[in-house]
């Protein structure tokens, strides 16, 4: 039997590139998105299953989820991206649309949907490679992705014991319709099939933690080991130069 897959983020970018490619593979795709007339723009030709919901919708979220049949995959991708442009005027409504948004609506999708992942199945939650180091302008979006961090590590292991895997995703800068938006640059950047391919790669393989582009991954790592004073000496320098 064919094993089957569901994406969320599915109208674009990453999630859009993973559903083709699943599908390409031979797996039943599930494709999720709010937009029907957008994921039948996108997805034509593309042997997929559409769900539509709002994960920020709570019971809605609940009732069309809970519907789904086993599956072997779940990849929780649908995210956005907002920046808090002045500190000493923090926009707490910004911060809340993208908690709500990459948080509370990741977690609207995990309560219906773990009872439906089978035994040996596997949850991947998209997170960011940002979360290793504090980046100015991040505020919102950081924290949203650090809170993806510990759900994921936190879910391993109670999940666990049911034999359902859990991977944390943390890419770095891919190139979508929403990394488009962004007015600064972005070193390593790589396209939606080399992100999909070094997804699929890594979920086959059931990796806990899945971390790309190498390069790039690698740098921030290593940033990530220097002293915070020493970072923040660094990050007010580079600042100042690119102003």
């Amino acid at each position: 039997m064919k094993k089957r897959v569901l994406i969320t983020g599915a109208g674009s970018g990453i999630g859009l590139q993973l559903v083709r490619d699943y599908a390409a593979d031979g797996w039943q795709v599930v494709a999720c998105g709010r937009d029907r007339s957008r994921l039948e723009q996108v997805l034509e030709g593309v042997d997929a299953e559409l769900c539509l919901f709002d994960m920020e919708n709570r019971e809605q979220s609940a009732r069309v989820l809970s519907a789904q049949g086993e599956l072997d995959l779940v990849i929780l991708n649908a995210g956005t991206c907002e920046y808090i442009d002045d500190a000493l005027r923090f926009d707490a409504a910004l911060f809340e649309r993208v908690i709500r948004t990459n948080l509370i609506g990741t977690v609207n999708c995990l309560a219906p949907l773990l009872t439906r992942i089978k035994s040996g199945g596997r949850l991947a939650l998209v997170g960011s490679s940002v979360t290793w180091l504090p980046l100015t302008r991040a505020e919102a979006y950081g924290a949203s992705k650090a809170g993806l961090d510990y759900l994921a590590r936190s879910l391993a292991l109670d999940l666990s014991p049911r034999r359902i895997g859990v991977s944390l995703i943390r890419p770095g800068f891919v190139d979508t319709p929403l990394t488009r938006r962004n007015d600064f640059p972005m070193p390593g950047r790589i396209g939606v099939q080399q992100a999909s391919r070094a997804i699929r790669r890594g979920l086959a393989r059931g990796k806990a933690e899945i971390a790309f582009p190498f390069v790039f991954v690698q740098v921030l790592r290593l940033l990530s080991w220097l002293p915070r004073g020493l970072w923040l000496r660094l990050a007010r320098r580079t600042l100042r130069s690119t102003r």
